[in-house]
C-alpha cells in the first residue's frame, strides 16, 4: 500500500466518524520526517476519541502500527505518527489557535474530497 493510499484510508476513517474539515497537506518536498499531514477537527472530546480509534483501527487492519500517539481521552489535540503520515486531530478551538494550515502553507493543501478523487 502506497503512502497516498494510506492517507486516503485514514481520511475515509475520519470521514466515517464525521470529522470536520479534513485537510491533507503534502509536505514531502518540505520535510524529511513525513510526506503528509492530515488535519481534522471534532465537535467534542468524545468524537476526537472515536476519530483516533477509527484511524488506528483502519491502519492496524492493514498492518500499519503507529510509531507514536500523543494525547489521551481528555486531550483536545491528538497527534498520531504513522511514519510518512502524521495525523493531527483537534478541537475546533485548538485547530484555530495552532493553525497548522498557515504554518505549512508552502505544502500542497487539499480538502479530503479533492484528495480522495486524485489518482
Amino acid at each position: 500500500m502506497t503512502t497516498k493510499e494510506q492517507a486516503k484510508l485514514i481520511c475515509e476513517a475520519l470521514d466515517e466518524k464525521k470529522a470536520l474539515d479534513i485537510t491533507v497537506i503534502d509536505i514531502s518536498e518540505l520535510a524529511v520526517f513525513s510526506d503528509y499531514f492530515i488535519i481534522a477537527s471534532a465537535d467534542n472530546i468524545n468524537q476526537l476519541g472515536a476519530m483516533q480509534d477509527a484511524c488506528d483501527e483502519a491502519m492496524y487492519k492493514n498492518g500499519i502500527h503507529a510509531r507514536q500517539i500523543e494525547g489521551n481521552s481528555k486531550s483536545t489535540w491528538i497527534l498520531m505518527d504513522y511514519y510518512d503520515i502524521i495525523v493531527h486531530l483537534f478541537s475546533k478551538d485548538d485547530r484555530l489557535f495552532y493553525d497548522l494550515e498557515r504554518i505549512w502553507r508552502d505544502g500542497k493543501q487539499m480538502r479530503f474530497h479533492e484528495f480522495r478523487s486524485q489518482q
